[in-house]
């Protein structure tokens, strides 16, 4: 619609009543005019995207999207006037730049209202409906289910509908593939509520009239009506949308940084690993992520082959495992579902330098690359661990696991499990690239302290 606006604006340029005004001085080709309305219309998008016209709110109302439109479209033009005088462009052409403008208006909003409507269409033929349960008192919960599915228009679809929420209520949600669930009961409680949301893989929870919820969670808050009812939406964390975005074009570039500067260290780290104790090299660990989703991290491998846990070992990984839990009751010094093994005997000579630099972990940047795992984020956990708590803090789920994190540069291994956990929850509620930059900056004088290593 953007560059719909601009080629129209140089048509009507040419047009009898326009020239007859004021005659056309400048000489600009329309393939030339082209190639820069392209790079203006990139531009704009970018605005466009920071002004929230891509937020991913499906209850968003018209009024608002094009109240929005008009708003970007004059940053747009604000921002193309202050680039051609800073840059001592000669533009001889007003009319180009002020008819576009109008026009980008007409045409994106024209072009979000047709949007809408097909939409619409499709809701009502049942496509991209949201699947939504819907929780708590019986008739409050009829009257907003039978509303939901009365108005196809506003795109949901009521797979569930339960008097009461409770843990054995998770496992039956989660075989729902929900994108909501609302509670209609004001007493509900929030911590069955973040579990919904992080064990269900959904993309929000909304609660309806939970005045407890306004003083708790103020700060990742939005009201919005459903069905005509005032509905309190609640997010565990800013990372929806364009933040999730933003952190992963930090995560691609700081990875890529990193391997390219740590090529060297990588390639000989690897070569003695190699002549000290053989393959393999790396050391794959079953870690549980996102939604509790299980991946493999990338370690250099600082045990014996033999001590080696994890079915890249095989039957090897499994008398390994074994004696893992033998060493653990004899010599873990830390309490709770994580442990830590003192003077672990299975470390090999090479393998205490590189854990004591955190150099094992260099190869988790592929992690990064691939996407299972992000430059900062809560410690990735193994499964083991992770089912000795993934009921009391749930939250932790609602990210990729990090190289590093708020735990890591405020004790790293010293903190007890609570402390950690509290550190998680505080990064996810908190989240921001400034927060990210300040961790990853941090990490490096921390590793340089003379700390033991895990």
């Amino acid at each position: 619609m953007l560059v719909f606006a601009g080629v129209s604006a140089y048509y009507l340029r040419f047009i009898d009543l326009f020239v007859g005004l004021r005659p056309v001085v400048f000489d600009l080709s329309l393939s030339a005019y082209l190639g820069i309305v392209m790079w203006v219309g990139l531009a704009w998008l970018f605005i466009f995207a920071l002004l929230g016209l891509y937020s991913i709110d499906p209850n968003r109302k018209l009024s608002k999207d094009l109240t929005r439109v008009f708003f970007a479209c004059s940053v747009g033009i604000g921002a193309v006037a202050l680039y051609v005088m800073f840059a001592l462009q000669q533009f001889d052409s007003r009319f180009l730049a002020l008819v576009s403008w109008a026009l980008a208006i007409i045409y994106v909003s024209v072009g979000r209202i047709l949007v809408r409507g097909l939409k619409g269409l499709m809701y009502r033929v049942g496509w991209g409906l949201r699947r939504v349960a819907v929780i708590g008192d019986e008739e409050i919960a009829e009257d907003v289910a039978k509303e939901l599915e009365q108005r196809a228009e506003l795109g949901y679809k009521v797979v569930g509908q339960y008097s009461t929420f409770s843990a054995q209520l998770i496992s039956a949600l989660e075989k729902l593939n929900l994108d909501e669930v609302i509670f209609t009961n004001p007493r509900a409680n929030e911590k069955e509520a973040l579990r919904a949301l992080n064990f269900c893989n959904l993309h929000h929870i909304v609660f309806k009239y939970s005045a407890d919820l306004f003083a708790a969670y103020s700060a990742n808050m939005a009201v919005s009506p459903l069905a005509g009812v005032p509905m309190v939406e609640l997010k565990c964390t800013p990372l929806d949308g364009w933040g999730r975005v933003a952190k992963r074009v930090f995560d691609v570039l700081v990875s890529l940084s990193v391997i390219t500067v740590f090529l060297p260290v990588l390639i000989i780290v690897a070569l003695i690993i190699l002549l000290e104790t053989g393959r393999p090299v790396i050391y794959k660990n079953e870690r549980v992520g996102i939604r509790g989703q299980k991946f493999f991290t990338f370690k250099f491998r600082s045990m014996f082959q033999k001590d080696c846990t994890g079915p890249q070992f095989g039957r090897a990984g499994l008398k390994a495992e074994a004696k893992e839990k033998d060493l653990i009751e004899e010599k873990s010094v830390r309490t709770g579902p994580i442990y830590k093994i003192a003077d672990d005997p299975r470390v090999t000579k090479f393998g205490r330098f590189v854990r004591r630099w955190s150099i094992d972990e260099l190869p988790q940047f592929f992690n990064v690359l691939i996407g299972d795992m992000s430059i900062v984020g809560p410690r990735p956990h193994q499964p083991r661990e992770v089912e000795q708590y993934e009921r009391e803090y749930p939250t932790v789920f609602t990210l990729k696991p990090g190289i590093t994190g708020m735990a890591q540069i405020s004790g790293r291994s010293d903190l007890s499990f609570e402390e950690e956990m509290k550190l998680d929850i505080f990064y996810i509620e908190r989240w921001s690239i400034f927060l990210d930059l300040i961790v990853f900056i941090k990490t490096p004088f921390v590793v340089f302290k003379r700390r033991k290593a895990l």
